[in-house]
């Protein structure tokens, strides 16, 4: 294909814009940071293009008890104090960067949209903490709160699980942990999920560099959260390999055109419908990965809030 040979000629051109901007401003990679020093990078640079957080109604600090003993803060979202159904919401940053105060601005704006709580949880990340820790404690989050959603004034019989990049990845792995258990969610709501054991699809060549995440991030990232290279091919790292997904929630998926994941998040649509799974998959050109926390500069990116607000309202009304 003709893009192959100048994959930039696909972005918007105020996607152009911000990654020249991006590459005007010189820091050191991500991948030449330690996790620390790349956590501090990310943290500050998450809120310059991203809109202004909606005030809410209801904003509040919990402590979610994981299954080692320890407890993992999460932040629960709601525009009003009614009993509303909830998102639990997993954010992104290769499971070793990002946290809730990264995607304070997106999860508000979810919660505002779709006129829902949302409890954006704050899984331990790598290297400190190594695989499978990011898929446990997402999962024991998921279950607490199923089942403390009364005692927070919260609609329990209506849950569903999100998240973007490797949140993605979590709310997949959450899916199926659910399905297994017998806990009936509404929606799976993925964000360019990450879905493949190795980065060896056309996307993770076509747009290895210059296109925000960059294949030498995604090996850092990776290599930071798994602990030898057969973690790699353990389902809960590489949904792809899910022995069957039969019978999981519904899915709304978001993509990237320009996104190294894009190729994989089709591939997991794809696999999704194959098992009689209901699927509504958007892929959104021009747009690069992290393109969702661009909405001050992107309009792409608050249209792709409004599409997933709108699926999470639908799967909430008919479930």
């Amino acid at each position: 294909m003709s893009h192959q040979r100048n994959p930039r000629a696909l972005l918007t051109p105020a996607m152009h814009q911000v990654l020249d901007r991006m590459a005007r401003v010189r820091q050191l990679p991500l991948h030449a940071l330690s996790p620390q020093q790349a956590r501090q990078v990310y943290e500050v640079g998450s809120s310059m293009l991203d809109i202004p957080g909606h005030k809410l109604a209801r904003v509040q600090d919990l402590q979610i008890p994981v299954r080692d003993g320890q407890s993992i803060p999460a932040r629960l979202y709601a525009p009003t104090q009614d009993k509303l159904p909830v998102l639990v919401y997993f954010h992104g940053g290769g499971f070793t960067i990002g946290s809730v105060a990264t995607h304070d601005a997106l999860c508000r704006h979810l919660s505002h949209l779709a006129h829902c709580a949302v409890v954006s949880v704050d899984y331990r990340l790598a290297p400190e903490h190594k695989f499978p820790t990011a898929s446990n404690d997402a999962w024991d989050a998921l279950q607490w709160l199923a089942a403390q959603a009364g005692a927070l004034g919260l609609d329990g019989s209506h849950l569903a699980v999100g998240g973007d990049s490797a949140g993605g990845t979590l709310a997949i792995v959450c899916a199926i942990e659910a399905r297994d258990a017998g806990l009936p969610l509404a929606l799976q709501l993925l964000f360019y999920p990450g879905c493949a054991a190795h980065q060896d699809t056309p996307s993770h060549k076509t747009f290895a560099h210059g296109f925000v995440i960059e294949e030498p991030h995604i090996t850092y990232f990776f290599n930071h959260y798994v602990n030898t290279p057969a973690d790699r091919d353990d389902w809960r790292f590489a949904p792809l390999l899910a022995p069957d997904v039969d019978g999981v929630a519904p899915a709304w998926i978001g993509l990237a055109e320009c996104d190294p994941l894009v190729d994989e998040g089709v591939m997991y649509a794809d696999k999704l419908r194959a098992a009689g799974v209901a699927v509504d998959l958007e892929i959104y050109r021009g747009m690069v990965h992290e393109f969702i926390k661009m909405g001050r500069a992107i309009p792409e990116a608050l249209q792709a809030h409004a599409d997933a607000a709108r699926a999470l309202k639908h799967a909430f009304q008919t479930a």
